[in-house]
């Protein structure tokens, strides 16, 4: 029986895969809902989870135990490309103009400062190679940016791990500091969500935090940290990287 469960996972590594990755979120959600109440978002746990699975194997993580040798191809850079493109495909331009001007100025706001703090946070931590300080501030992002961009330049896997890690920082900051700042900074209304999504960008900690505060908000800050992560994913790796490039060689 045995014997045959392994022959069965190993012919069928990548749907195997899929059935462990789905577990986990299951999980991680029901988490999320039974043990914080939906303060830390299902996602942030599954990716925390994930990096520590990723602890019992070698270089390719989990992926380097030949039971999940399936990993390797869901996690790999096809798989990760054609969910940021489905997710830019699906994005509707009557939407984004919704969000008006403020909407717009609040994304460029909040991509921009949001990397070069990165960047400045990887410097101070001793990085010096363009290639890396653009990774991790791709990272201060969102945990999506950062693994985008890092794969695009051809950073280590290292880098790429600590970009996320900084994401997920990120989207958990969001996540639990929204509600507490949301009366001292005026988030009570509509376009104020607007410009927080924006400018915070991590969908999971927006969602999130406005969920806590009013989830009356969800629908305007989701909005515009929808199109954080796409645009996001347009400028550090081409535009950001010239400039990080150029100032550090």
């Amino acid at each position: 029986m045995i014997r045959i469960l392994e022959n069965l996972v190993d012919k069928n590594g990548l749907l195997f895969a899929f059935l462990i990755v789905g577990v986990i979120m299951w999980l991680s959600f029901w988490a999320s809902k039974q043990l914080t109440r939906n303060k830390i978002p299902g996602v942030a746990i599954a990716v925390l989870a994930g990096l520590g699975l990723a602890l019992f194997g070698g270089k390719k993580g989990i992926a380097d135990i030949p039971l999940f040798a399936g990993m390797a191809v869901m996690g790999g850079s096809m798989f990760r490309d054609f969910s940021v493109v489905a997710t830019a495909m699906g994005a509707d331009l009557d939407t984004i103009r919704k969000a008006g001007l403020a909407g717009t100025v609040s994304l460029l706001t909040g991509v921009t400062f949001s990397f070069f703090l990165g960047v400045l946070i990887a410097f101070f931590m001793g990085y010096t190679d363009p290639v890396s300080l653009t990774t991790i501030g791709a990272g201060a992002c969102t945990y999506i940016v950062g693994p985008v961009t890092g794969g695009a330049l051809g950073a280590s896997s290292e880098i790429i791990a600590i970009s996320i890690a900084t994401g997920v920082v990120k989207t958990l900051v969001a996540t639990i500091g929204t509600p507490m700042i949301a009366k001292w900074i005026g988030l009570d209304n509509p376009h104020s969500a607007v410009v927080f999504g924006g400018l915070i960008g991590t969908t999971s900690g927006v969602t999130a935090g406005l969920a806590a505060t009013d989830p009356k908000l969800v629908p305007y800050g989701a909005m515009t940290a929808t199109f954080y992560t796409g645009l996001g994913c347009l400028l550090c790796p081409s535009i950001f990287y010239f400039l990080v490039n150029g100032f550090f060689n």
